[in-house]
């Protein structure tokens, strides 16, 4: 290996940019707090060892003071991390570094356990304490926490962890290990070290039981067993006032990146385990596979399944309905097969059936109660499994078979998403595959005249209207008006109007994708905030049960939005056409989606929403009838440190809370209480005001507490074979929702508990806004 220029050297280049101040030794007693002097930097100002923001707290750490991202390179307490603006780090005298906080035991940051002279935040990015012979008796880069730096090594046994996210540094699923056989191995956490549990491996096993990772200031990473180098992983390349750095980012893939010290510099790849985004086993979570759509990840969960937290693709999938197992044998239920090509899963089987066609591989798992899924692979061998599954992907080269069994009762519109979805996607990999192959020449031809018109057309279009802050934080497409005047043909095909808005179908040119496109007036009262509220608000909104915003136009007078199309229509159109009639298990299914949609406004999106106008008309049904919240053009948000707001009256009679009336805070309650007209609504089947009926049935809320009150539930439910036992628990859902009382009334996530019986449900008081009239 080359001889390299000594690091004093490079630290020297390294000044000018770098802040001149700083602490070459720190004495027991010194101590730092976020407010004044919050952290002790190396002699050149290149890194700091102290406080540093993260998200609402400070973290204690290292990280690259002479650059403007400030990077972390080492967190302490990880799994901990937040303190207080209060705290206070201080160095003792028996060797501690500690964080004193007010009213709490001290902890232990560093803990020597023994008399220390001095510390020292070092140019290589090393935190040491020394003892009174200037000797090394505790150092961070014994310690590493995701990353490694120049000089820093990782020994024989050790290993290093991702973090949970790029916000949280807390230990997360991954982790790259040096075992103590010479073999670099990356697995998911708590696994074995065995070779079916890897998606890393440098292939150097054997080589010895001292080899160390380690990476040098010209980013040359290598393996080395003591007296000399058994692998190079990246061969570097010495550049002038350059920084390296390793790291096992989020996604579970090691890379290792360099930066300029010039201001402008970024942090660039240099080297990774991989390029494959899937190959990491488990971030997809259980029951969920891992797709490659164009470079970018894709999590998708089994049929019959939803995602726990579709904001954390590592939190799995659960099934959307619950499933009978082997103690229903004895009861009418009925199971089928639903295929998934093409995917790779964990072999944990039970039982191995060999010289099988994938029919009797299908069956054999329908015959055994206890298999619920099979694995099949075209060599004839049928695993049989139990879930949850794991470490899923799927690729186009492997040939296997996942052979999910699902129940018939389980609404076929949730078991045929994920089928279908797959279907969609192979189809839409060979269309681009085949366009790109085809009209390689054309896109190419074109490429210029595309980005000056998409990219510097647009930045001064949207200069000239003073939006570029807003664009930047949304990240939607922009369409020009022409381009919508295109797709819907001159806006011709009406599909509603509104106080603020008219709808129109629309056809996208370049996809031929269906949407709906939402014109809004201009002669708007505060027509621009609203617009861009909507805007804002629903491009950083995503939920399975929220309709997508796609884009937008912004050109002068033309304020429009573009969504995505749902194929059948509102809820209000299926619900109240008696040719479309529901079965019972697509209601509750219906009540549920409803329910999740409007958690995710409530509890789970970045800002809270309420939504202030949930009825039927503003749900919208997909092609699979899954139900999704839509219109946000009245919602109302409430920031972080807000819990209710005063406002005009908003929504729709009938589904308007009492509170908006009666001029009182309006708070997410509002929401349930409309959930709760809807939710009688969805299971009674008919419209909660219909003065077609007879006056003491008209009004749905008052008629059905009454039937409840004398025992009289069936008369709710015409022609419908019904469990009595669920109507009557969804009956007492609705009435809590109703409450006249905005505290009496659930939050949405106890309405979800209590919709999936999750919970028990105590018979409900008299909502007293028609105490009068019962």
């Amino acid at each position: 290996m080359a001889a390299f220029p000594s690091f004093l050297i490079l630290s020297a280049l390294m000044a000018s940019s770098a802040q001149q101040q700083g602490y070459y030794s720190i004495t027991p007693g010194t101590s730092l707090n976020p407010r004044t002097n919050s952290s002790w930097l190396s002699p050149f100002g290149l890194y700091a060892f102290g406080f540093y923001k993260l998200n609402n707290g400070y973290a204690v750490g290292i990280f690259l003071a002479g650059i403007p991202e400030k990077t972390v390179v080492w967190t302490a307490n990880r799994d901990d991390p937040l303190f207080p603006s209060t705290a206070v780090l201080l160095l003792t005298s028996d060797g501690r570094l500690i964080l004193q906080q007010k009213d709490r035991e001290d902890i232990n940051i560093v803990n020597w356990g023994q008399s220390v002279a001095s510390a020292s935040m070092l140019d290589s990015g090393n935190f040491v304490l020394y003892d009174s012979s200037r000797r090394i008796a505790w150092q961070s880069f014994d310690h590493p926490t995701d990353t490694l730096l120049p000089k820093q090594r990782l020994s024989a046994g050790e290993e290093i962890f991702s973090s949970v996210s790029d916000t949280n540094p807390a230990r997360g699923i991954f982790r790259l290990k040096m075992q103590g056989d010479g073999n670099l191995v990356q697995y998911p956490v708590e696994t074995p070290d065995t070779a079916p549990y890897s998606y890393y491996a440098s292939g150097t096993n054997g080589r010895g039981d001292n080899v160390s990772l380690n990476l040098d200031i010209n980013g040359n990473l290598y393996l080395f067993n003591g007296s000399s180098v058994i692998s190079n992983l990246s061969t570097g390349l010495y550049r002038t006032r350059t920084i390296y750095r390793m790291r096992i980012d989020v996604d579970g893939i090691v890379r290792l990146y360099y930066r300029s010290l010039d201001p402008q510099g970024k942090w660039t790849k240099q080297w990774s385990t991989t390029d494959d985004k899937c190959a990491p086993k488990g971030l997809c979570g259980l029951n969920g596979f891992c797709i490659l759509m164009d470079e970018d990840v894709k999590c998708q969960c089994l049929p019959g399944f939803d995602h726990v937290n579709p904001s954390n693709r590592s939190s799995g999938c659960q099934r959307s309905l619950s499933m009978e197992g082997c103690e229903a044998k004895d009861q009418n239920v009925s199971y089928e097969i639903i295929p998934m090509d093409n995917t790779k899963w964990e072999d944990d089987n039970y039982a191995v059936l060999g010289g099988m066609t994938n029919d009797d591989c299908k069956k054999a798992c329908l015959d055994d109660c206890n298999c619920e899924v099979a694995l099949f692979s075209q060599s004839g061998n049928c695993r049989k499994q139990r879930l949850p599954l794991r470490y899923g992907r799927r690729s186009l080269s492997d040939s296997d078979v996942a052979l999910v069994k699902v129940s018939k009762t389980t609404p076929s519109s949730t078991q045929g998403v994920l089928g279908n979805s797959v279907k969609k996607i192979r189809l839409d990999i060979l269309i681009v595959s085949i366009s790109l192959v085809a009209l390689a020449a054309l896109i190419l031809a074109f490429t210029g005249i595309y980005v000056h018109r998409n990219y510097v057309g647009r930045y001064k279009k949207i200069s000239k209207f003073g939006n570029v802050e807003l664009i930047e934080d949304v990240g939607l497409r922009e369409f020009t008006y022409e381009e919508l005047v295109q797709a819907t043909n001159e806006f011709k095909e009406v599909l509603g109007r509104g106080a603020s808005a008219t709808v129109y179908k629309g056809i996208l040119s370049n996809n031929e994708n269906v949407v709906v496109v939402k014109r809004l007036e201009k002669e708007l009262e505060e027509g621009e905030k609203e617009f861009q509220t909507e805007m804002k608000v629903i491009g950083k909104t995503y939920h399975r049960n929220l309709v997508r915003l796609l884009g937008y136009c912004l050109e002068g007078s033309k304020w429009i939005l573009v969504y995505e199309y749902m194929k059948n229509g509102t809820l209000a159109d299926i619900l109240f056409n008696p040719e479309n009639r529901l079965y019972w298990e697509e209601r509750i299914r219906i009540a549920l989606d409803i329910a999740r949609g409007i958690l995710y406004l409530h509890e789970e999106c970045e800002t809270q929403i309420i939504h202030c106008d949930i009825k039927p008309q503003n749900i919208l049904m997909d092609e699979h009838r899954c139900a999704k919240i839509s219109d946000f053009g009245l919602a109302k948000l409430l920031k972080k440190d807000q819990t209710n707001t005063y406002t005009q009256i908003r929504g729709t009679r009938g589904y308007v809370a009492p509170e908006w009336h009666k001029k009182l805070p309006v708070t997410v309650k509002a929401d349930v209480y409309s959930f709760g007209i809807v939710l009688l609504e969805i299971i009674c089947g008919r419209k909660s005001v219909d003065w077609s009926l007879p006056e003491d049935e008209a009004i749905l809320d008052e008629w059905v507490y009454k039937c409840l009150q004398e025992g009289e539930t069936s008369k709710l439910v015409r022609d419908e074979d019904v469990d009595k036992r669920k109507f009557e628990r969804m009956i007492k859902i609705g009435i809590w929702c109703i409450q006249d009382e905005p505290s009496l009334r659930p939050s949405m996530k106890k309405v979800l508990l209590m919709l999936e019986e999750t919970v028990d449900i105590p018979v409900p008081p008299s909502p007293t806004s028609f105490l009068s009239t019962i």
